[in-house]
């Protein structure tokens, strides 16, 4: 009997129950990695640059994340890849707090590779029953990210700042039709808090 090869879907993302699903299977005191994982949902941070955060990348009295090891883009003549800083949500700035209170302010974060990291993610959706499992790398979180600022509406130039991409490479690579349902924009919303929605006194 032929078995037929699952076909790689590159442009896979997560829907707010898969990841809250998600959440859940990591939720556990020894779990070590789980603030990794948060803070690339959180912040659309390639694996590389997530990886080498450090607590004084933070500016958490702006709720800010410095992200200072960054892809170097050769083709567009960089030797070093240009430090970018993004803005986090409060709720989320303030687990970050929690997170480093321990910390030397330049201890890395963050230990397991990428390797590790991917097969970890496929392991606990395979035992969520998720189908595609196979298809979820850590580029799919950035992507999920870069989906939910697209859905709630935030401007194109500025996902592509936040990301660190160009316009060209965005939409070849994480531009994708909005299907969310409103119940899945209203879990949206629930998961991002005021990431980009803090209220402003003027």
């Amino acid at each position: 009997m032929k078995v037929e090869k699952m076909i790689k879907d590159i442009n896979r993302f997560f829907f707010p129950d898969e990841w809250k699903g998600f959440l859940k299977q990591i939720d556990k005191p020894k779990f070590k990695h789980r603030m990794l994982y948060e803070l690339m949902f959180n912040t659309g941070a390639r694996f590389d640059e997530a990886k080498h955060v450090r607590p004084c990348d933070f500016d958490f009295d702006r709720n800010n994340l410095r992200l200072w090891k960054t892809k170097t883009k050769a083709k567009k003549g960089e030797k070093v890849g240009k430090p970018r800083t993004i803005s986090l949500s409060t709720s989320f700035s303030h687990k970050m707090r929690r997170f480093c209170k321990d910390k030397k302010p330049d201890e890395y974060l963050f230990t397991i590779s990428q390797a590790g990291f991917n097969q970890l993610l496929k392991n606990k959706l395979k035992l969520m029953k998720v189908k595609d499992f196979q298809n979820f790398s850590s580029h799919n979180i950035r992507k999920t990210h870069g989906m939910y600022l697209k859905a709630l509406g935030i401007d194109l130039a500025e996902i592509c700042i936040r990301l660190g991409h160009d316009y060209n490479t965005y939409i070849k690579h994480y531009g994708s039709a909005d299907i969310f349902s409103e119940k899945d924009m209203r879990a949206i919303r629930e998961l991002f808090g005021d990431l980009y929605f803090r209220s402003r006194r003027f």
